[in-house]
């Protein structure tokens, strides 16, 4: 069996990933129970599980990152832009002093 893709991780969306790896930890502990009662016929399945995990939290770490890249951008964006032209006009009279 080979190793599973990480493409495969990036096709599900949020909730299917989260899902993917509780199952995925979960099967992990199974592993791990059964190599302790000595039960366990398989023990390559530790590597492809681990390797599972590791690509489905790579995903979802990379997704964050994404998001806080996003909403970065998007608030340097806000604070650039004037609310409007009145409001920067507003602005630059009450920068400048009175001259009575």
């Amino acid at each position: 069996m080979p190793l599973p893709k990480i493409e495969d991780a990036r096709q599900m969306s949020n909730d299917e990933l989260a899902d993917a790896i509780l199952a995925a930890k979960r099967e992990l502990f199974e592993l791990r129970l059964q190599q302790a009662t000595r039960r366990l016929e398989k023990p390559h399945q530790f590597k492809h599980v681990r390797h599972r995990i590791a690509q489905m939290m790579t995903v979802v770490h990379e997704r964050e990152l994404a998001a806080a890249k996003s909403a970065d951008e998007a608030s340097k964006t806000a604070a650039s832009v004037p609310a409007s032209p009145q409001a920067s006009k507003d602005a630059a009279d009450a920068s400048q002093p009175d001259q009575e």
